[in-house]
Order: structure tokens, then sequence, then C-alpha cells
């Protein structure tokens, strides 16, 4: 539990060794700010009607890998309930956290510190993750933290609400590529959220708060207060401000296999600052690795003049590979689709 940055960090004057970057992983002195981010309100109406909305997420989808949603259904109560939730959560006593504290990233509800495996990084990242899947509620409720008392409770009901956004979101994206109504509900098995927490840090030019990455899943939405996401885009990290009671919504690898292309995955990672902690709330939507499900570029988008760009192939086997590209040493060559590629 000592090893939680969240545990030890507050006051440090320095960044630790095992902290600080090789100077080809630290986050530039200087990064401008991404004002082109798509913000799409989702509220219809008649001056913004369904196939107007439609057109603005294909569009991000295809320019940027990602939106930010506002009037997503997500009530601003249960938003804010949520950033204080965690708050409360992170900073309670090291004895609160132990029932779901572990060394490394596993199945199931953990709390874990910097990336897949501490003891084997040969540098670590600046942050505590607490992760848990969350659909079917009933089944893995049980395994959720017992404090602060109202976890349980809240934590479903935002996932629920989250899972009706999610959704809805992704049936705007298969109404607008052609594909039937649902399409998306056998992807989709599987709901976890990760909590990100990355606590002040003395100098973060040095330290990052998680690397650049590329969600293995179908969808993302994150919620975020405080800046620290950036996205890379025509060979240069941008920075993606927060706005209040927004979901970001990240494009995964699977939905743009699922595409054969059409829709891109984007790069992101998470840097830190000096001087307020932040929280990410995130939640994965994508299928589930304990089945057999296949993915494949939808038949509908394979035609003559647009072929095949993806092989066909089990999830599982897909995240296998995706767990052993990541966990090679950096700098990393080409992608973890590149095998995938016809």
């Amino acid at each position: 539990m000592a090893l939680l940055v969240s545990s030890w960090s507050n006051g440090v004057q320095s960044v630790p060794k095992d902290y600080v970057m090789p100077p080809e992983r630290r986050p530039r002195d200087f990064v401008s700010v991404c004002d082109e981010i798509p913000v799409i309100d989702l509220q219809e109406n008649p001056k913004a009607d369904r196939s107007d909305i439609i057109q603005q997420i294909l569009k991000a989808c295809q320019e940027f890998g990602l939106f930010q949603v506002i009037n997503h259904g997500v009530s601003e109560k249960m938003m804010e309930d949520m950033r204080v939730l965690y708050h409360e959560f992170f900073n309670m006593s090291v004895d609160d956290k132990l029932g779901v504290y572990t060394e490394s990233f596993g199945k199931g509800c953990s709390l874990y510190t910097s990336g897949l495996n501490y003891a084997k990084e040969d540098v670590h990242y600046w942050k505590d993750t607490l992760k848990h899947p969350c659909h079917p509620l009933e089944e893995h409720t049980p395994s959720w933290p017992e404090k602060p008392t109202r976890y349980r409770e809240d934590v479903g009901r935002y996932a629920l609400e989250v899972r009706k956004m999610g959704f809805k979101i992704l049936d705007l994206i298969g109404e607008g590529l052609g594909l039937n109504k649902g399409y998306f509900n056998g992807v989709s098995q599987e709901q976890a959220m990760a909590i990100n927490h990355y606590p002040p840090c003395p100098d973060p030019s040095l330290a990052m708060g998680i690397g650049g990455h590329t969600d293995p899943n179908l969808i993302t939405f994150l919620q975020q207060d405080q800046y620290g996401l950036q996205m890379h885009k025509d060979g240069k990290w941008m920075g993606i401000d927060p706005i209040p009671n927004a979901f970001v919504v990240n494009i995964g690898y699977q939905l743009e296999i699922i595409s054969n292309g059409k829709l891109k995955s984007v790069e992101h990672r998470g840097v830190t600052n000096s001087t307020t902690a932040r929280t990410s709330i995130v939640t994965f939507f994508g299928p589930n690795p304990g089945l057999p499900v296949v993915v494949e570029p939808a038949k509908e988008l394979v035609t003559s003049t647009n072929p095949q760009m993806f092989k066909s192939y089990q999830y599982n086997n897909f995240i296998v590979d995706y767990m052993a590209y990541v966990r090679k040493p950096l700098p990393r060559s080409g992608t973890p689709l590149d095998p995938y590629r016809l």
C-alpha cells in the first residue's frame, strides 16, 4: 500500500528517480491546447436534428478520433457526486483501501499504482488507479469498495446512466455508418470503469501521469474536471481542455476495425501538474475477453471500392497481442493493429 503515489507524495519536493522518465518519454514544456476538438450537443431540437448530430459525430471520429458531448443525459448532480466520491476515496486512510489494493493490475476490482506491473517497470507513472467491471451490476458490485459507504449505490446508478448514454452514441454512430440498429450490442458486452488519480507532482516536466496509448476496446467515455488529457495529431501533442459536465468520447481500436478504417482511434496520454490533483473517471465499452467474440469489419462497409482492411479475429486473442505489445520496451515500432491488417 505504501507504493500508492497518493500515500506518500504530499509535500514531496522532488520527483523520485524511479518516477523520472527518460528524456524521450517526458512531456514537452509547452503543448498548445487544441481549440478545434468538436463539442457535440446530443439534445435533439429543431435547429439540430438527428441527422446533423450523426454527421457531426462521424466527422469528429474521422478527423480527430475523439470529441466531447454535452446534454448527454447524465445529470450535473450525478457527475458532481462522482467527483466528490472519488476525492473522498483517494484521500481515505491506507487501512480503508486495503480490501481492494493490489501490487499489479488484475481482473476484478483492484486498486494499483502506475502501470500494468509495478515490480517489473523500469520507471513508474505518477498515478493510482481503481478499476472494476460494471456490467451486469448484480454480478460485480459485491467486489467494489465498501468505503465510502455510498460507493456501490452511487457508482451503480452512474454506471447505468453512462451505459444509456454510451449506447445512444453507439446507435448514432451505427446509423451514420449504415449499420443495422443495435449492431453494437453484440460487441459491447463488457462495461468497466477506471478511475485514474494523479496527485500534484513537484516537477511535471520530468514525470508522466500515463504514457501515450490507444484504447484496445470499442469506445471510451471520460469525465474530467482538470486539464491533463492530450492527444497526438499531425505529429504533435495537443491538449484538450475540460468542459464542465461534458464527456470526452474516444474511439477505440475495435470501432476502427468494425468501421473498416473509416473511423480512427487516436493516441492519447495524461500529464500531471504541480498544484492540483486530477482525477479522471473513465468508462470503457467493449467485447468481453472471456467470451469467444469475433470482431471484423462490418460486412455492410466492405465493397469492391472499399475492400476489407482487417482480418476477422477473436477479441480475446487481440487482447493477448495488445498486452504483449504495450509491455514491450520503449520505443516501440508499429501498432497493435499491424498483425490484423490485410
